[in-house]
């Protein structure tokens, strides 16, 4: 019988999704999170490793040789050495496209709430402050219209289309950007430009690109100056695309008006990161994969991905 070992099933399943059909595949263990010092005492003989944020180390696999297959409960696959995982005969699997919608759906929420200020105004409510106003209503902070806004995107992938198309509904104009510009995904609303156009063109700015070396802190002082005064700046992609001291100052000095962040560059967030010093900033704790749906739709990925392997015509396969 295959055996399975979950090393940290605790986000993808708090208890409102089941484990069944996982259970369906051979002798099952879950743990919500593994330290450092756990992890090969609870692979032990374990031939399929499932492994969200649970890093696993050279010295880990090999000190595991019955490890065959890691399924990696995400989309990165980071917290491993993928090829040397290979060398050792390993499949590694990741989880694909399963969140495009509920990101884009977030980077949305990022937005307007930012623009719109409902958490703000609800509070103030609560507090009394329009049971005591004089007029019929009351605003506490600037209110911003989406309406005839430029939205440049840097990351033209699912995500990033999936964003298109929601902010061209509320009436804006996109600039798109990706690294192999693609004409056919332009519409009378959306084009394709550099890089440089979206720092000095956009209104708003949201970042959906994959880190590497080229683009990690991409959003610095310098490419912050080539903005427009009172841009506003979402990242719901990678924490480190953005040198958060840098962010830091520009808000604090007004450059930027806004920015909603649910990814920073480690997490959880450390008490002294910069952006818990800025002013204007939503953060939010890595949470725009984790509506049920989402995780039910990553969920029922995951064990087709073992299937397949199980099978013997693995899919979803990285290298």
């Amino acid at each position: 019988m295959n055996k399975i070992v979950v090393l940290d099933g605790y986000t993808l399943n708090p208890g409102d999704l089941s484990w069944k059909a996982l259970e369906a595949l051979g002798e099952v263990r879950v743990y919500d999170r593994t330290k450092e010092d756990e992890i090969i005492e609870r692979i032990g003989d374990s031939d399929i490793v499932l492994t969200n944020k649970t890093v696993l180390t050279e010295e880990t696999l090999k000190a595991c040789p019955a490890i065959r297959y890691i399924g990696c409960m995400s989309t990165g696959y980071n917290v491993l050495d993928v090829r040397r995982a290979n060398e050792l005969g390993i499949v590694v699997t990741n989880i694909p496209a399963y969140g495009t919608e509920a990101v884009a759906q977030f980077t949305m929420a990022l937005l307007l709430e930012i623009t719109s200020q409902v958490g703000l105004h609800s509070a103030a409510v609560r507090r009394g402050k329009w049971s005591e106003s004089p007029d019929f209503c009351f605003w506490e902070a600037p209110l911003i219209e989406l309406y005839g806004k430029t939205m440049g995107i840097i990351g033209y992938g699912a995500i990033g289309q999936s964003v298109a198309r929601k902010a061209e509904a509320f009436g804006m104009e996109v600039l798109a950007y990706r690294r192999t510009p693609d004409k056919s995904k332009e519409t009378e609303h959306c084009h394709m430009v550099s890089l440089e156009e979206i720092y000095a063109k956009s209104d708003i700015i949201t970042l959906h690109c994959p880190l590497n070396e080229e683009n990690e802190e991409m959003i610095n002082k310098e490419t912050i100056g080539k903005m427009k005064d009172g841009v506003i700046l979402l990242n719901t992609g990678r924490g480190k695309l953005i040198r958060e001291a840098d962010l830091r100052d520009a808000l604090n000095s007004g450059k930027v008006a806004g920015a909603g962040v649910y990814v920073v560059s480690a997490e959880p967030v450390n008490p002294d990161n910069p952006l818990l010093h800025a002013k204007n900033l939503w953060m939010t704790p890595h949470i725009a994969w984790a509506a049920l749906e989402t995780r039910q739709r990553l969920m029922n990925i995951l064990i087709e991905n073992i299937r397949a392997f199980l099978r013997g015509e693995p899919i979803n396969e990285v290298h």
